[in-house]
């Protein structure tokens, strides 16, 4: 092993004395930035803050959904027009007054600026009995009728006119209700459904956050012996926050940010930026208190805080970087798949990364600088060589088979479940039960269900009779059909009608039935040529995009991993051990969450309603944060284990004490950033609940069994061997290795 080349050290230690000796100007300058940042993204100045250009949407990805999709709406048949539906029950619909009062009120919606059509089934000839409206009606009992009114806005309306036809539209909607004697009714459309989840979001975050920074606060109290050194990395938590509503706010206006991205990487930017405040906090009490070599803190002066502080960023600064580098390259990942929610994850993920390295080497470096005395002023910072960790890596030594043994096992038990994953598309069921919007559209979809958009389509060019003689022959033998296929010709594209041909099953659209009717389309195509689409189809393309793309963003995030510890640590084997120990832990953490919401366990608990599935992007997200942050604390524990064996002692001894020295900083940033993550726990967008709760068992996973027990079992067992590589690699590392 050797040491790194003097120049990245002296530029990180340059880095550092230069912050320490012009701590006022980092810390005001950082103060500027996040009271800019926060004005600016909150809506305080500008047009629009990053809560109102947020949407929410249907996961997408290249396929046969997507080409169908777009040959309907070339033709037409599904444009950017709005909608809105009113659902009223219990009414007497075939009263004539009830009918006139309906009728006076669909008339002047019909009139109404910006309306384009309005589906009403009591103002057509013979009313509710009309088997021509029968989609619209539902019978209830005791002569009863439910009914639904649909208005459809034109498209490209401006915004204002489309506001203010809505208003109008509204108050009609009200009249029809109270005009007809409906018992109950709810109203809703797209556009609602989607600021019901980006408002939900908001909120969701403002309580992870909420619960998230005061109690990580309490922790560091006691982590620190004292509330300065506590507050100093809430304090960059807070500016890093700032800076990723800022660079949110930058990406919305490069592509279309979904809600759910800015709640998960805004909780990750805040959880590593509170774990990297707490390791250049505790750092910078170590230099200082190793410069002070038991002298009074009243014999401290400034040269020894700037000498601190460039010591602090040489060390702890150079960690940082690393663990930025690591969750970084996992981020990497989302960007080789060709679905905008996960690339847009990416994205915005990294940007937050980088803010939390920025806020870790500079503002966090500042505030110890001025706070140096006070940081000093009670507590011991300098852990014991024997204590509790080392005590605990001792033990695993003495047994180190036998631990590799029981850890191994139970993390293979727990990733047993995520071999039957199945992925589902949230729509409404993102939304909590109970919740008007989620309410509204079930309720459409099991009393009306012929308005809902089917599960499966298909989409064709062909000449219009021969799909029409496909789907009143061969198409009605097709597996799991609830009713005959519906023909629709849309319109024409360059010359050629365009139809429609809608396939609907009794299932959801992640159904096993609508799944079985995508594949037997896919596999066997019709005579005619066309494409699949709707949501189950699109569901299909977004897994086998995933299942296509997936293999090669994690062999390249791995390599790149690989390279990286390579580089640090000048071994094979530690590189190969780790990422082994990483894919162990994941598979743990998936399993487990196949088992917690796909199965429904924990409902009651966690307070959520199964459906029977997993989002399908959550398994790619919590593959690529969750690899991020087990090499975040791989690089913690590597970084004392490495720096201790170059200064001459054996493996073992060097990992006794290596877990001793990191082994509080350890536990302590494994437990704020589940602390953190458990603001996603507590949401009520299931999506971020789902990836929360795999995200805080990966975390802890990782934190105990992993770093505590297997990674000093399976060094103590190779003793030596830990650090072999080839005499070529060798060389190259002692050539641009950057290892202590």
């Amino acid at each position: 092993m050797t040491t790194r080349p003097r120049h990245a050290a002296s530029m990180l230690e340059g880095w550092g004395r230069t912050v320490g000796r012009h701590p006022w100007r980092v810390a005001l300058t950082w103060l500027v930035l996040v009271v800019a940042a926060f004005a600016t993204t909150l809506g305080a100045v500008g047009n629009q803050g990053l809560f109102d250009r947020l949407t929410s949407g249907e996961i997408s990805a290249p396929g046969q959904a997507k080409e169908a999709a777009d040959l309907a709406t070339a033709a037409g048949g599904e444009g950017s027009e709005e909608t809105d539906t009113l659902i009223v029950t219990g009414t007497d619909a075939t009263d004539p007054f009830v009918r006139r009062n309906v009728g006076e009120a669909v008339r002047r919606i019909s009139e109404t600026e910006g309306v384009s059509t309005v589906l009403n089934p009591l103002v057509v000839e013979g009313g509710v009995t009309n088997p021509e409206v029968a989609d619209l009606v539902r019978e209830e009992p005791g002569q009863r009728y439910g009914f639904v009114t649909v208005v459809t806005y034109e498209e490209d309306l401006d915004e204002a006119t489309l506001q203010e036809a809505k208003r109008d539209v509204n108050d009609q909607l009200s009249y029809i209700v109270s005009g007809s004697g409906a018992v109950d009714s709810s109203r809703g459309s797209v556009a609602d459904l989607v600021d019901a989840i980006v408002v939900q979001v908001g909120d969701d975050l403002k309580t992870g956050e909420g619960i998230a920074l005061p109690i990580s606060f309490v922790v560091m109290v006691v982590v620190f012996g004292g509330f300065l050194a506590a507050g100093l990395p809430i304090a960059g938590a807070i500016a890093s926050i700032a800076g990723a509503f800022a660079s949110l706010l930058g990406f919305s206006y490069l592509l279309d940010l979904d809600a759910t991205v800015v709640n998960i990487v805004t909780v990750l930017g805040l959880g590593l930026c509170i774990d990297y405040g707490l390791l250049v906090v505790s750092r910078f009490r170590e230099e200082l208190r190793g410069l002070l070599d038991g002298a009074p803190v009243g014999s401290m002066d400034q040269a020894m805080v700037v000498q601190a502080t460039g010591r602090t960023l040489d060390r702890a600064g150079r960690t940082v970087i690393f663990s930025a580098i690591t969750v970084t390259i996992a981020l990497v990942g989302l960007m080789f798949l060709p679905i905008t929610f996960l690339r847009a994850t990416g994205a915005a993920g990294m940007s937050v990364v980088l803010m939390a390295l920025l806020v870790a080497t500079s503002l966090i470096p500042a505030l110890c600088a001025l706070s140096a005395r006070r940081l000093l002023a009670r507590g011991t910072e300098t852990s014991p060589d024997d204590g509790v960790f080392s005590r605990l890596a001792a033990g695993v030594q003495r047994a180190p088979w036998l631990v590799i043994a029981m850890v191994v096992a139970l993390l293979v038990a727990l990733a047993l479940p995520a071999t039957r994953l199945l992925p589902t598309s949230s729509g409404a069921e993102m939304l909590p039960v109970g919740t008007p919007e989620r309410e509204h559209v079930e309720t459409l979809e099991e009393d009306y269900p012929q308005l809902g958009a089917p599960d499966v389509t298909f989409v064709s060019d062909a000449p219009a009779e021969q799909v029409r003689s496909w789907a009143r022959g061969e198409a009605r033998d097709l597996p799991g059909l609830s009713t005959d296929p519906t023909v629709t010709e849309l319109g024409e594209v360059d010359g050629r009608t365009v139809t429609s041909v809608e396939l609907r099953t009794d299932d959801d659209a992640d159904g096993p039935a609508s799944r079985a009717l995508v594949e037997e389309l896919t596999q066997r195509p019709p005579p005619v040529e066309g494409s699949v689409g709707g949501i189950a189809s699109g569901l299909a393309d977004v897994s086998a995009v995933i299942a296509e793309r997936a293999p090669w963003a994690v062999l390249t995030v791995i390599l790149a991993t690989f390279v990286l510890l390579f580089l640090m640590t000048g071994s094979l084997v530690v590189p190969v051990k780790a990422l082994v120990m990483n894919v162990v832990s994941l598979g743990a953490s998936l399993g487990a969450l196949v088992w917690i919401f796909q199965d429904g366990n924990l409902e009651l608990l966690l307070g959520f309603t199964s459906t029977g599935g997993v989002d399908v992007t959550v398994p790619m997200l919590v593959i690529a944060f969750g690899f991020g942050l087990s090499m975040d604390y791989e690089v913690f524990l590597l970084a004392r284990i490495v720096e201790l064996h170059e200064q001459g002692l054996p493996t073992d001894q060097a990992v006794r004490l290596g877990l001793q020295r990191s082994g509080r900083i350890i536990t302590s940033a494994a437990l704020l950033m589940v602390i953190v993550f458990s603001g996603f726990v507590m949401a009520d967008v299931l999506v971020i609940q789902q990836t929360g709760v795999a995200l805080v068992l990966t975390i802890a996973i990782d934190a105990t069994l992993v770093r505590m027990l297997l990674v000093p079992a399976t060094m103590s067992v190779l003793g030596e061997a830990n650090w072999w590589a080839p005499r070529r690699l060798r060389r190259l590392h002692e050539r641009f290795g950057i290892s202590e």
